[in-house]
């Protein structure tokens, strides 16, 4: 019998109480088999809500669940930067605070690493939006895009592991993923994505979240291009419009509501540009984008 792949399991959490004790009973449930969670790691930063208290309460069940706290909010990669000075797995998990896996989700994104080659993989984000609605339905027309994309060129997004062959990230990143990806290609291994390996999320639900979380993306893959000269794949616009073009189907909410998601994301990036070029706003803390917090609902009925 082939020994199992182990992997730590990472969650960077600011006042996640919403969601966290949800997530953690989901990751203490996954259907195993050939992966084995060694650990799950949680890094509390400045936290001042009660999310400290609900990971203490796993703590003390199970010593497979480890806490870290900083006592301030240092950003995403510092936190990550400390994670990978506390963990001795060679294969990490990083799972993103506010979203909740199915049952099978780390195995599905895990078992990629039995192939010495291969780096870093990504799994597929579904939005738990209602696509009834307009903001609904630029959401997961987005991840759509997403998927559609990382199919042909994978991109990391809210759910990624990756092989631990380096020391750190720049801390002053405020796109983690992103800055993994040529850490990872620049030693030689591949990337992977894995469409199986499902972690559900909640995009945001007002224009001003939306405006805010998508040009803070794009501002944070304009520093990686500046300080690491890596492109990730989605700021490819021609590619992105061709599998647009190719996703249209006749129906009005495609046909009036598309058109419309296309103009706001070109938006979203001339103000990302204004941020990074203009503002000069390189933040490593990203404000909260309030209509994505919420407690995830149960999955463990989802294959």
């Amino acid at each position: 019998m082939l020994k199992p792949i182990s992997c730590c399991i990472a969650i960077m959490a600011y006042n996640e109480e919403a969601n966290i004790g949800h997530l953690l009973e989901a990751l203490l449930k996954q259907q195993l088999h050939r992966v084995r969670i060694s650990e799950i790691i949680v890094v509390a930063s400045g936290c001042t809500d009660g999310t400290e208290a609900i990971v203490n309460e796993f703590v003390q069940r199970t010593d497979q669940i480890r806490l870290l706290r900083q006592s301030r909010r240092e950003g995403k990669a510092s936190a990550i930067n400390l994670l990978l000075n506390e963990t001795q797995e060679e294969v990490i998990v990083l799972h993103s605070a506010d979203t909740m896996p199915t049952p099978h989700t780390i195995e599905r994104l895990v078992e990629h690493f039995a192939d010495p080659q291969v780096g870093m993989v990504g799994g597929r984000p579904m939005p738990i939006n209602s696509p009834d609605n307009f903001m609904g339905f630029a959401v997961h027309m987005l991840w759509e895009l997403h998927h559609q994309m990382s199919l042909r060129f994978p991109k990391m997004g809210e759910l990624v592991a990756f092989r631990r062959i380096f020391r750190q990230i720049p801390y002053d990143t405020p796109v983690d993923e992103a800055s993994i990806e040529p850490l990872i290609r620049g030693q030689g291994y591949c990337m992977r994505y894995e469409p199986k390996a499902l972690v559900y999320n909640k995009g945001p639900e007002t224009l001003g979240d939306f405006l805010k979380q998508r040009r803070r993306i794009y501002a944070g893959h304009l520093y990686i291009v500046d300080t690491l000269g890596y492109h990730v794949s989605t700021m490819n616009g021609l590619v992105i419009l061709n599998l647009f073009l190719k996703s249209m189907r006749l129906t009005w909410r495609h046909l009036i509501w598309g058109p419309a998601v296309v103009a706001l994301e070109a938006l979203t990036r001339l103000l990302g540009t204004w941020d990074y070029t203009i503002r000069k706003n390189k933040p490593f803390a990203w404000s909260i984008v309030e209509s994505t917090k919420t407690a995830m609902p149960d999955m463990r009925e989802i294959a």
